[in-house]
């Protein structure tokens, strides 16, 4: 297995982690943004507040968008293990 190889799969793993990880933790962004907006608007300053808005956005998100991060994993996982020996070549 050449250097290049190893970094193509490396680079390929976190494009990956970035595809699942990236709409969850936009979510949870984009709402503590809005909520802190509100607390600044209303003068709440409640630290707690933010916590279940976030939580329940993230999962309906996870939700709305879980099958394509699983067939998103899936696919990268079936790839990695039918390209096995090719790269032990």
């Amino acid at each position: 297995m050449t250097p290049e190889t190893v970094m193509t799969i490396a680079y390929q793993a976190m494009l990956v982690c970035l595809y699942l990880a990236g709409p969850l933790l936009l979510t949870a962004l984009l709402l503590g943004l809005l909520i802190s907006l509100f607390q600044a608007a209303t003068q709440i300053n409640e630290m707690t507040l933010s916590f279940i808005p976030k939580i329940l956005g993230v999962l309906a998100v996870l939700i709305m968008i879980g099958p394509y991060l699983l067939q998103l994993i899936i696919d990268f996982t079936t790839r990695l293990f039918t390209n096995i020996p090719i790269m032990i070549q």
